[in-house]
């Protein structure tokens, strides 16, 4: 029996816990954020109770304690997911390997408005705002014109200043207006399943854009062409990361990468192929012969 040491979200570890352990996979929920760790005796975990983990946590600081204390090898460690939380590198080191991606310039604050005045028109406005390191649509905004646009600007700006802030850099992307988002799968670099991600027809018609599942958005389980699942592999390969969520937009007119996620939510059983679970197993078990 394995000892797995889950530090994702409850959601994730519950839905696992079972079909794991039909498998010996024993699953353990070791939330590294938003509570108190002591570094002493009475420490939370220990490196002797677990065998591998799933995934690296993703508050980086709070990733370093638990990772000192627990002392396992990962599946997705810190460099995976430092690698895909960094949106600018993983659609650098896409476009170098000529995988589709979004129209994309990179700014690290500060510039000047001239130098943001540059960069927005070279887009056909609407242009979209992300902060380049946060996740779940955190920050994400999308501008009409050059007025609106330098004030989402100013306001990351104000947000940089304070010294505490580690990335102080964002992205201004072509708007792909009506994509249909999907979120693929990939295991050891090769596909284990898809989603379609699709607001409510309600939440459309009150301006909400964003396909984030935790901003409303329903997923639902879809069979992709090969292609496509191909190109997800790619993704995965060309970043060298195990198990990788990778974002698609489809617009019936191109497919481009849009992000990528090293620490996805797993969804329902029957939203991806039938053998994901004893492909899941034998990633972790390989993760934890590393012990």
């Amino acid at each position: 029996m394995i000892d797995l040491a889950v530090a994702n979200d409850q959601e994730t570890f519950q839905r696992m816990r079972e079909p794991l352990a039909e498998r010996g996979i024993r699953v353990h929920h070791v939330p590294a954020s938003e509570r108190v760790v002591s570094l002493g005796e009475n420490a939370p975990w220990s490196g002797e109770e677990y065998d591998a983990g799933f995934v690296y946590p993703g508050r980086l600081m709070e990733g370093g304690v638990a990772d000192a204390l627990l002392e396992v090898p990962w599946l997705n460690d810190h460099e995976t997911v430092l690698t895909s939380r960094n949106k600018a590198e993983v659609l650098a080191r896409l476009e170098r390997a000529d995988l589709p991606v979004p129209k994309s310039v990179y700014v690290s604050n500060e510039v000047g408005e001239a130098e943001l005045t540059d960069a927005f028109e070279r887009f056909e406005p609407p242009v979209v705002v992300k902060p380049n390191s946060t996740t779940r649509g955190v920050g994400v905004a999308k501008a009409h014109d050059l007025d609106s646009f330098l004030g989402i600007c100013d306001y990351l700006s104000l947000v940089h200043d304070y010294r505490a802030t580690g990335d102080r850099s964002f992205l201004v992307q072509e708007y792909l207006p009506e994509a249909t988002d999907y979120r693929v799968m990939v295991l050891e670099g090769e596909y284990v399943g898809a989603v379609e991600r699709r607001l409510p027809e309600d939440a459309v018609s009150e301006g909400q854009w964003k396909h984030n599942v935790h901003r409303g958005a329903v997923a639902t389980g879809v069979d992709l062409p090969h292609v496509w699942r191909d190109l997800a592999e790619s993704v995965a390969r060309e970043l060298e990361i195990p198990f990788l969520g990778v974002d698609l937009l489809e617009t019936g007119e191109k497919l481009v990468v849009n992000e990528t996620n090293a620490r996805p939510t797993i969804d329902e059983e029957t939203k991806y192929e039938p053998d994901f679970y004893d492909r899941l197993t034998a990633a972790i078990r390989n993760a934890a012969d590393r012990n």
